[in-house]
């Protein structure tokens, strides 16, 4: 009776749970996989039975921005009525840290595609680089890829990509480039800081900077370091922290991190593409 009573406290402690925290995304599922995992974890620990029990869908959760497959770092999840927050998540601020490599495109511009085209590049030197970078600083257009979380009719540009259809691209939109800086260069790599707003491809900056260059590249690895107010450093939990109160106690913090935001002022064209993701 005990255990009863504390997995009902527990599960009271769980559906009482309302605003954002963040999470580290790991490389290699989606983010929406990553909500699913947490959500069943909690569910879990809470003891609440997920087969044929509305309580499973009373538990509202969601992220505010997809990560690639392959990407890691910061995932800001809503939970409860923070989900109704999340909107605000997709129009910040966020940071990344790339590796891409010149001399290879690829059809998802990442490591995960196909091999496309391959260039010399021995000709790039480290200041070619860093002039490149300022065409790429500001308000510039951008052509987001074609393996994206964008829909067409309702059906993800990747989903029809993996099943051979023929997609034509987007056309190219407005994003906003706050700072851009490269962090190292060893050819065929180098390390790019990126400070972007909503709506921006960091896959599509690096098969850009490729073509700038005269020669072509990908994205090796990508990190978000930061989204919003939230930091991956400071404020991301690990899995071994996906936890009921670990969960709790961050979203204490983070209220208070929220109140401080300054608010970044959003483009004209908020992209309609992109769409906070709340699994109830």
């Amino acid at each position: 009776e005990a255990g009863g009573a504390a997995l009902g406290r527990a599960a009271d402690k769980l559906f009482s749970l309302s605003g954002l925290f963040a999470v580290c995304k790991p490389k290699g599922p989606t983010s929406a996989a990553v909500l699913n995992l947490l959500k069943e974890r909690l569910l879990a620990e809470a003891g609440v039975q997920t087969k044929g029990n509305k309580r499973n869908q009373v538990l509202k959760i969601g992220h505010g921005g997809t990560l690639d497959s392959a990407a890691t770092g910061v995932l800001v999840v809503g939970i409860g009525k923070g989900t109704k927050m999340l909107g605000t998540m997709l129009a910040g601020s966020k940071k990344y840290t790339a590796i891409g490599m010149l001399g290879k495109a690829t059809d998802t511009l990442d490591a995960t595609g196909k091999v496309t085209e391959e260039k010399p590049y021995d000709q790039v030197t480290k200041g070619d680089l860093e002039n490149v970078l300022q065409k790429f600083t500001g308000d510039i257009m951008q052509v987001p890829p074609l393996y994206s979380a964008l829909k067409k009719d309702g059906e993800r540009l990747s989903t029809l990509m993996k099943r051979g259809e023929a997609v034509e691209a987007k056309p190219a939109r407005p994003v906003r480039v706050y700072s851009l800086s490269l962090q190292q260069f060893q050819p065929p790599l180098f390390t790019l800081d990126v400070e972007c707003g909503g709506g921006f491809y960091v896959r599509s900056l690096v098969n850009d900077i490729g073509k700038e260059l005269s020669t072509c590249a990908s994205v090796q690895e990508l990190t978000r370091t930061r989204q919003g107010p939230f930091t991956l450093e400071e404020h991301a939990l690990h899995e071994d922290k996906w936890t009921i109160d670990e969960i709790a106690q961050s979203l204490e913090r983070c209220t208070a991190l929220l109140l401080g935001e300054p608010a970044r002022k959003k483009l004209k064209t908020e992209h309609p593409g992109e769409t906070a993701v709340i699994c109830e």
